[in-house]
């Protein structure tokens, strides 16, 4: 395991590692860029590489060996949803009292903590800023560098506010990385006394490489469709379940099928039933409606005439005939309607009957 394994943004990385040989490397630096686009798996190598006990050279540049005791333990947190769950899953299994006042964090080593936006409002909390206040001056028990990673930028106001006063005088053993889509997103007095790097999404030509390498079991036009439904982002790319989005998408077409050019409601109704109540459900229902958002766009690019930005050019053939039967007025209707199902799905609406009755709000359209 090294920085070579890092796929794209050379330019970023390479400044990243010279500061690292020359022993200049920021107090805060913020990663900046799309989802998937390698933001937390950067600032996980980068802890490695800050306090690998064998401190390897490659090009002449700092890396980070993967084998040694410090290593080993920061990768640990490298699966970051896993480790979230695990989490949430500890803090449910306390008392009511204890668990109002405990916060979400991810430590797999002594010296590196990672702080995710915490649950159910999904943001960063002032008390575990404040946590990182309290340890931050602390000299590192084991490794040379405390590393603190905020995986959001959502912080709330009191929250920002206490983690301006720690960048303002950071202590020489300690770095704070901040992952945000959008830089701006952050307090313009916290980028002021960071580094920001912006991190590039890949082209889809990029993306299909570094699948024909890690997914050879998908042929060429299977990682073609997933390089370009990435938009960009490698990390996305390598975590797609395809076998679920192509089932996804056959439910999609049969929905939007109906709705233009069928009379016959059996086979909708026999696919919207699948969809029940649940946790499973719930995350079946969420791929459809991003899939049907999907080909909804496609069709929009298709009627603009931009046959070149088609995502799934795989059912070309079956997206021609779903733009002939459809106009722009009933897809905006239907992107509408979707969001009626999105916002339906937050209150526990039945789900196979909020499909139903999307397709027959497009049917009247």
């Amino acid at each position: 395991m090294s920085f070579s394994q890092f796929h794209g943004n050379g330019e970023v990385v390479h400044q990243l590692r010279e500061m690292l040989a020359r022993d200049r490397f920021p107090h805060g630096v913020i990663l900046s860029g799309p989802a998937g686009s390698g933001k937390y798996t950067l600032a996980t190598m980068l802890a490695r590489a800050l306090n690998c006990q064998e401190r390897p050279l490659t090009d002449g540049l700092p890396d980070f060996c993967g084998r040694c005791s410090h290593c080993l333990r920061i990768a640990e947190a490298e699966d970051l949803a896993a480790r979230c769950s695990e989490a949430v899953e500890a803090r449910d299994a306390l008392k009511e009292s204890e668990k109002k006042e405990t916060r979400l964090f991810v430590q797999t080593h002594p010296d590196v903590l990672v702080i995710p936006p915490d649950p159910p409002q999904m943001m960063i909390k002032v008390d575990q800023v404040r946590r990182v206040i309290a340890h931050i001056y602390f000299r590192p028990l084991e490794a040379r560098e405390r590393v603190f990673i905020f995986t959001d930028s959502a912080f709330m106001k009191e929250a920002a506010n206490s983690l301006l006063k720690v960048l303002e005088e950071p202590p020489e053993f300690a770095t704070i990385f901040l992952l945000a889509e959008n830089s701006g997103e952050l307090l313009p007095t916290i980028r002021s006394r960071s580094m920001v790097l912006q991190l590039k999404s890949l082209s889809t030509e990029e993306i299909a490489q570094y699948l024909g390498k890690h997914r050879p079991e998908w042929k060429p036009a299977e990682r073609m469709l997933v390089a370009r439904l990435s938009e960009g982002a490698v990390g996305r790319a390598r975590s797609f379940d395809l076998a679920a989005y192509k089932q996804a998408r056959e439910h999609a077409l049969t929905i939007l099928r109906t709705a233009l050019r069928s009379s016959e409601h059996s086979e909708l109704f026999k696919t919207t039933e699948t969809y029940r109540a649940g946790a499973e459900g719930r995350e079946k229902t969420e791929v459809l409606l991003g899939c049907t958002y999907s080909l909804l766009k496609d069709l929009m690019f298709l009627d603009s005439g931009s046959p070149q930005l088609v995502r799934n050019t795989d059912i070309a053939g079956e997206l021609e005939k779903l733009a002939q039967a459809s106009s722009f007025e009933w897809l905006a209707t239907a992107v509408d309607r979707l969001g009626d199902v999105e916002r339906g799905m937050r209150r526990n609406l039945l789900r196979s009957l909020s499909l139903d009755a999307f397709e027959a709000a497009l049917e009247r359209s």
